[in-house]
């Protein structure tokens, strides 16, 4: 399915997010990991990465309605950061690529809730706010699956589902058309930008500033920019 025959999204109206989400955010070992910005950051690309996650991570664990995260890692030093937040780390990702890690932190976050709702998010959201998060989370339809394109619109920021559903997670390039293909309703909602502002270029990181940093990103962030 092509981008152009993506089938049309219907307006969403936001209501209060269900109580009890489990997130399930994957993270790469951070010496892979956001390769793109590597012209722009040099050697502390993976210290960015890890910012990144460390504040996606901090304004999940804030979102009204969200009781766990969970963070599917390799890389023992991210993992140990991260739960030092108030993550569950997942350490035993199987290798596969980004779809097998997610289906496998869902299978973790299913056991310890199996009835609870649950979502996949980028990790790479640095500008994160947990009223915007809590926004989308609301306007997941009660009885499906629903999904948020990322700001360039081919891509996926976050997909969710409500008890008793598979996620079938589908991400990489192109993956709005293939959750919208899978069934999955696209949520339209305003004044969302910073679920949907991921980061994986130099322009990308000022677009997130432009929002609002959060605290780890933007302390980094200020090193790296020319004065």
């Amino acid at each position: 399915m092509t981008q152009d025959t993506v089938r049309p999204s219907r307006p969403v109206a936001p209501a209060a997010p269900e109580a009890g989400w489990s997130l399930v955010l994957p993270l790469k070992p951070l010496a892979l990991a956001k390769s793109r910005l590597a012209p722009y950051a040099g050697e502390h690309r993976p210290d960015l990465a890890l910012s990144f996650a460390l504040d996606t991570v901090t304004a999940a664990l804030a979102t009204p309605g969200v009781d766990r995260v969970l963070v599917v890692t390799r890389d023992a030093a991210a993992g140990a950061r991260l739960a030092s937040l108030g993550a569950l780390v997942v350490g035993d990702e199987p290798g596969g690529g980004l779809n097998r890690a997610l289906s496998h932190g869902t299978s973790a976050a299913l056991a310890l809730a199996p009835h609870a709702p649950l979502a996949a998010l980028s990790a790479d959201l640095p500008a994160l706010r947990p009223a915007e998060l809590a926004l989308v989370l609301g306007a997941v339809p009660p009885d499906g699956r629903a999904f948020l394109p990322d700001s360039p619109g081919l891509g996926t920021t976050l997909l969710a589902c409500t008890p008793g559903r598979p996620l079938s997670p589908a991400f990489g390039e192109g993956s709005r058309a293939r959750h919208a293909a899978g069934g999955a309703l696209e949520l339209r909602l305003a004044g969302v930008e910073s679920v949907r502002r991921d980061v994986d270029t130099g322009t990308d990181l000022d677009e997130a500033a432009a929002l609002g940093l959060g605290p780890y990103t933007r302390a980094l962030f200020a090193r790296l920019s020319p004065l």
